[in-house]
């Protein structure tokens, strides 16, 4: 972690922009980007600096908590260096400027900007070396980043200042107590692997990793629940997991690790998952209640590379997936940093298959390269499939995303003004999926996603757009009383109904003359219903492919 800038110009080579253009990436590649975090954070860090020289704080300083962490770096430089390009971090530099400048909130400025003092005090605790520094602390704990979280027991509660002195690895915390009495505890941090016996204490939480078995050796990546600048915006208080939740998603992630190790090559849909650089579990802390069989959530933020927001599935296949997924955003977030990709006025009036509202030109490039990514997942899958009913499956997901994806390239390549590197990556994408189309996925399958993809659309015009019978695509309005509503289609028809039922399964089995007349029967009552029009209007257009169905098709909302 040296100080001093470097000089060198930062070049990316040909090579590593078409691989990750075509939607994947070699190790190389993503090594590449992590290089280039490194040096964006590191002038952010020099930014922030600069702007806490001045603040008003009863901590140490941040010249001293600096002049820590630079002796730490000295005596060990790649743990330090790891800690201050850890995910968390990254989120804790962009938050503070965000309130530095006035655009987000939190706790006293001076506490959030103590949290380069807790990055010190760990710092020294990685490289062995000795400090004493004024910390903050909250409820009587300090969270170290990369390792934990340190306890203080009987501590007065709320914001208050302690004291962390470091000495060969041991860390001897103390602060006010809850009757008046100053409290302490010495831990010496480690984080744990789930595999290992626990190592919780009333004074410490260690943070603990998913472990990984490589040929080289086991890699342990952290399954972040204590962090407070763990998510995308403002901090968050710790959310331990209980046990048996943590090892649900050891074991999810090692079916999800082995999933992904795909030998022969580097496409979309394959990475490396030591290149995770933590996982933050989200809305859940224990195995109760049991967890649905998709990711409901999932998110990432350019401001910490590698780190991904997922909501446990109850399926290492869907994790699997969404690791893909927010992966492949963390790498366009990395070549956003580098150079613009498009001219982007941010307004929000696209389509996207994977979406409920319009969007601007740079939300449909996140979603056409991550789901590029998913794609080659599903792609990966059908190859391996075993049997029907799983090149089934497969083949459907493969089939809707690639289509999905194709449709946003084509808006992207028509509507925005691409800078060279963004046509070299936006051409690249159109290349792996044009390829993509020609593969043959079972007809049955083909058929459920071709459908799902014009019921997506077909409903998001009508939630979404104002009649207008004069205007053309590039005039779309929008409704000012839409609101957001629930993609159930899309995981509903990954599967043909053994006995269909309801309207949507009679089309997801292919009887389009069934489903036909139970969405007349739905709209006879609600003639507007955007989900039962939607199907209307697809089942109608299987069952009459002419001209007028194909207009209907394309402008639903004309139908309101």
């Amino acid at each position: 972690m040296p100080s001093e800038p470097r000089h060198a110009p930062f070049r990316m080579p040909e090579r590593i922009l078409a691989e990750l253009a075509a939607g994947g990436g070699s190790a190389e590649a993503v090594a590449f980007l992590e290089r280039a975090e490194r040096a964006r954070r590191l002038l952010l860090l020099r930014t922030l600096l600069d702007r806490l020289d001045a603040l008003s704080t009863p901590l140490s300083s941040a010249a001293e908590a600096w002049g820590v962490l630079k002796e730490a770096a000295a005596a060990a430089p790649g743990p330090v260096d790891r800690l201050l390009l850890a995910p968390a971090t990254g989120g804790w530099i962009a938050h503070l400027l965000r309130r530095l400048h006035g655009t987000a909130s939190g706790p006293p400025l001076w506490a959030e900007a103590g949290h380069l003092c807790a990055l010190a005090v760990a710092a020294s605790l990685r490289a062995g070396t000795r400090a004493d520094l004024r910390v903050p602390l909250t409820d009587g704990t300090l969270p170290l980043p990369g390792l934990g979280l340190a306890r203080l027991a009987a501590a007065k509660q709320g914001l208050t200042v302690g004291r962390a002195r470091t000495g060969e690895g041991e860390l001897l915390l103390s602060g006010p107590g809850r009757a008046g009495v100053p409290v302490a505890a010495t831990v010496r941090p480690a984080t744990r692997p789930l595999s290992a016996p626990s190592a919780e204490t009333p004074a410490w939480l260690p943070l603990r990793t998913l472990t990984h078995r490589t040929p080289d050796g086991p890699v342990g990546i952290p399954l972040e629940d204590l962090d407070p600048y763990r998510d995308l915006d403002d901090p968050l208080p710790p959310a331990r997991l209980d046990l048996d939740e943590a090892r649900t998603w050891q074991r999810l992630f090692e079916e999800a690790a082995a999933l992904l190790a795909v030998p022969g090559g580097d496409g979309p849909g394959r990475f490396d998952v030591r290149e995770i650089r933590a996982v933050v579990p989200w809305g859940r802390t224990t195995t109760l209640p049991p967890a649905p069989p998709t990711v409901s959530v999932s998110a990432s933020s350019g401001d910490s590379f590698g780190a991904m927001v997922i909501a446990r599935p109850s399926c290492g296949t869907a994790l699997a997936e969404t690791l893909v997924h927010e992966f492949q955003h963390s790498k366009l977030a990395a070549l956003l940093h580098l150079f613009p990709l498009l001219d982007d006025d941010r307004r929000e009036r696209y389509y996207a298959p994977w979406r409920p509202d319009p969007r601007h030109l740079t939300g449909l490039l996140h979603g056409a390269y991550a789901f590029t990514g998913v794609a080659g997942f599903w792609r990966d899958r059908l190859a391996a499939a075993r049997d029907a009913r799983a090149a089934d499956l497969a083949g459907y997901h493969f089939a809707l995303r690639r289509l999905q994806s194709r449709l946003v390239v084509r808006t992207l390549l028509v509507e925005s003004r691409l800078t060279a590197q963004g046509r070299v990556l936006v051409t690249g994408l159109a290349r792996t999926l044009d390829g993509w189309l020609r593969e043959p996925v079972p007809s049955a399958a083909l058929g459920r996603a071709r459908t799902a993809a014009a019921l997506h659309r077909t409903e998001w015009r009508l939630r979404n757009v104002v009649p207008a019978r004069a205007a053309g695509p590039a005039e779309l309005r929008f409704r000012r009383d839409r609101t957001s509503w629930p993609d159930v289609r899309t995981h509903a028809f990954a599967t043909r109904p053994a006995v269909p039922r309801t309207a949507d399964e009679h089309l997801a089995a292919g009887d389009a003359e069934a489903a036909l007349a139970r969405y007349a029967g739905v709209l006879a009552d609600a003639p507007a219903e955007p989900h039962a029009l939607a199907g209307w209007i697809v089942a109608r257009t299987i069952l009459e492919p002419g001209r007028a169905a194909r207009r209907t098709l394309a402008r639903p909302e004309e139908l309101l």
